[in-house]
């Protein structure tokens, strides 16, 4: 004998049917049942990109010889040995910070000019710029490297800076003291 299995399903609705024999329907809802659609969020650039262009006051003309081992720093005249030596310990916590991957040398040059102004008016004391290792350069050496230490040179307001530590990006990038206005 076959068993079809109609018995069972029978019994099976009369018990569903018993169980819930007191269960009373929702009340309609005004409500819309959430969608599971994700929203991706939409990148948008720092809003010091889109404020009106200072003079770029950065020259490439003028060439300062760095140290460009592995202390690569740059420390103003007057400063104390402890405040370059605090800056590559990460004394100060990185307020912000400027990516320069992927743009050229007059691109980066405009990024940079209105980060640090940006950083001043916000009153930022210690930045981050990831200039690169060069890695996906066409001789592999890095592009920006000695460009951004030159520019950063030029401004009075940049107090000193030095490679970042391995955890903020190493020989990529650089920590920036910048002057406090107090």
């Amino acid at each position: 004998m076959v068993h079809d299995g109609s018995a069972s399903d029978d019994d099976d609705k009369a018990l569903f049917h018993t169980a819930m024999r007191d269960v009373a329907p929702l009340p309609v809802s005004d409500k819309l049942p959430q969608s599971r659609a994700r929203i991706l969020p939409v990148p948008h650039k720092p809003g010091y990109v889109n404020e009106t262009p200072l003079a770029d006051n950065f020259s490439d003309h003028i060439a300062i010889e760095l140290e460009t081992g592995d202390s690569w720093s740059f420390m103003r005249p007057g400063l104390s040995a402890q405040t370059l030596r605090r800056l590559r310990r990460g004394y100060w916590k990185i307020d912000d910070t400027l990516d320069l991957h992927g743009f050229t040398r007059d691109e980066a040059r405009q990024e940079l000019t209105f980060f640090l102004e940006n950083c001043l008016r916000n009153q930022c004391r210690c930045i981050r710029i990831i200039h690169g290792k060069g890695l996906g350069s066409k001789d592999r050496e890095p592009v920006l490297k000695t460009r951004v230490g030159n520019w950063l040179i030029q401004r009075a307001d940049v107090l000193a800076f030095c490679q970042a530590r391995p955890i903020d990006g190493g020989g990529g990038a650089l920590l920036v003291l910048l002057k406090s206005k107090k």
